[in-house]
């Protein structure tokens, strides 16, 4: 059995989070839970591993280098293995902490039956850099949402930031393993806690996403996601989500075909107006992703 405290298990990849663990570690010293807190080092490049190496020094924090990249889910797992107490703080190396009692809320909300999701903000004020402006602008307009408006699709709105789950709820279900690339990992998380009938009560105690990625970035990591979305749509582990639905309906139509034929025209347009616009058009974004998601399935 797990003894009674918090682990808080950060997979870090190419990030400084010294910031962050020293936030975690000051809270940690208020609460009434014994604390640990596990990075664990997804194989980032030698400089990162130079500034994040020393944490594994401080009292309650372990530092431990991958040989090998495990990738999102693998990592997560192990980390909830290594786990030492029953509850477990999951949460992404590029965070940083908004409230001075972040962990306390958590704490005064975790029973052993239900999962807790403390939801994702951005930054109020755009990035000087333009090629990191697209990703906050998705962020600010897709991703932020009060935990009210969240609770209404609890399954839908759960991602894997920053969430609290208690270890004996997390083991049988875990990351599916299988998905070695960004993406779609928290979607299907999120679907068996639903199968299973594990509740999610959200809260208003948000992490900032700190570490935005260029455009080039965060659009590969898109086509990624679309990826992992078709393998397991033609497996049939998942249906529900937006981007299928929207393919479901113009393959009822007939249409899909022609809708790729045209998307694969557009999309190099598509493509250069989302890396290089401002302020770049999500509806844009969305045909984007629908011409990738057809180029896979309407072979």
């Amino acid at each position: 059995m797990p003894a009674s405290g918090l682990s808080i298990l950060i997979p870090v990849y190419n990030y400084d989070v010294r910031p962050l663990v020293e936030a975690l570690r000051q809270q940690a010293d208020a609460l009434e839970w014994a604390v640990e807190i596990l990075c664990w080092d997804d194989a980032s490049l030698p400089e990162f591993q130079n500034i994040n190496a020393p944490l594994g020094q401080l009292p309650g924090v372990t530092y431990r280098l991958m040989p090998e990249n495990l990738g999102r889910s693998r990592i997560r797992n192990r980390l909830a293995e290594a786990a030492r107490y029953d509850y477990l703080l999951f949460m992404d190396g590029d965070s940083e902490v908004t409230r001075a009692d972040y962990l306390e809320q958590y704490q005064s909300h975790c029973t052993p039956g239900r999962l807790l999701y403390g939801g994702r903000i951005y930054q109020p004020e755009p990035p000087e850099s333009p090629r990191l402006r697209f990703h906050w602008h998705y962020g600010r307009s897709r991703e932020v949402q009060r935990a009210e408006t969240r609770q209404k699709q609890p399954y839908h709105s759960f991602m894997t930031n920053n969430f609290l789950i208690p270890k004996a709820l997390f083991a049988p279900i875990q990351f599916d393993e299988r998905l070695l690339q960004y993406g779609h990992e928290d979607t299907l998380f999120g679907l068996e806690l639903q199968r299973r009938g594990i509740p999610i009560l959200h809260l208003d105690n948000p992490l900032i996403h700190a570490g935005l990625e260029p455009a080039e970035t965060f659009l590969r990591k898109s086509e990624q996601a679309i990826e992992n979305l078709v393998f397991l749509y033609q497996e049939g582990s998942l249906r529900e989500t937006r981007l299928l639905r929207a393919y479901e309906r113009l393959d009822a139509w007939k249409a899909a075909r022609p809708a790729r034929y045209l998307l694969d025209q557009v999309r190099p347009l598509l493509k250069q107006h989302l890396l290089y616009a401002n302020t770049p058009n999500l509806r844009a974004f969305d045909l984007y992703k629908l011409g990738v998601l057809l180029h896979y399935l309407c072979n």
